[in-house]
């Protein structure tokens, strides 16, 4: 029903990368990606617009997970209502904030997520509130651990029932402890370690919203971080030229 949730249980490393309006994201839904990340926070999607382009994955392996600009329930709703199969939330700090972005995700009794019709790929149902159970049950939940207050209350946020992943924020998360961008510190490795640490606890998964430039994705793997984003630019580049390496020219 969600093949990226699926993904997620079984313990394996989940892969995805981000896309941008100017992409045909048909090509990468297909390509092997568990799922391909719409940012409304940090890049040009306008998060009303991402419609044609989710529908654009249709039956295609890739997930659609959308990460919205803040926590706040109406910007939840829109990404939801345009099919996303996950949602990311940026700036989770407490259990409370985790409680509220899940409750957003979730259609009552389990949360208050305005009903629209029924909205993504989740299969056939005998009745509507199958439906919405599979919604509720099925629908990715990730906050992002990007503050020394989500490193504070980590236990709180994991804890929250319908959270799924535990996704760092690398950039804001150094930069909060003082080490710009200075991701093989000491600190930050040890910061990442309770994260994964308290993952593990929580029956949660460790995440890293991408891997830092230069660094091996399995040592990230190895720590107990099983789902991250890679760019796929530098991939097709290298699959091209080695295409034309083998014709005759």
């Amino acid at each position: 029903m969600n093949a990226i949730k699926d993904a997620i249980k079984s313990g394996r490393t989940v892969v995805g990368t981000t896309v941008t309006p100017d992409i045909d994201v048909s090509i990468l839904a297909g390509a092997g990606y568990d799922f391909l990340l719409f940012d409304t926070q940090h890049s040009a999607w306008e998060i009303k617009q991402l419609r044609p382009s989710i529908q654009a994955m249709h039956g295609k392996q890739a997930a659609p997970l959308v990460r919205v600009a803040a926590n706040q329930a109406y910007q939840i709703c829109f990404a939801l209502d345009a099919g996303a199969r996950g949602i990311v939330v940026p700036m989770v700090n407490t259990g409370e904030e985790a409680q509220a972005a899940v409750r957003a995700c979730r259609y009552f009794p389990l949360g208050n997520r305005s009903n629209a019709g029924v909205r993504g790929e989740w299969g056939e149902f005998q009745n509507y509130r199958d439906y919405m159970d599979a919604v509720n049950n099925e629908l990715v939940i990730v906050p992002m651990i990007e503050t020394n207050q989500s490193l504070e209350n980590l236990d709180a946020i994991a804890s929250v029932s319908g959270v799924d992943v535990l996704l760092v924020g690398p950039s804001d998360l150094s930069i909060e402890l003082g080490v710009p961008l200075d991701y093989q510190c000491d600190l930050y490795q040890r910061a990442l370690d309770k994260i994964a640490a308290t993952a593990a606890k929580h029956g949660v998964v460790a995440a890293m919203y991408f891997i830092p430039p230069g660094m091996d994705p399995n040592f990230f793997v190895e720590k107990g971080f099983k789902f991250f984003t890679m760019p796929w630019a530098p991939w097709a580049t290298a699959g091209i030229q080695n295409a034309l390496s083998g014709i005759k020219r």
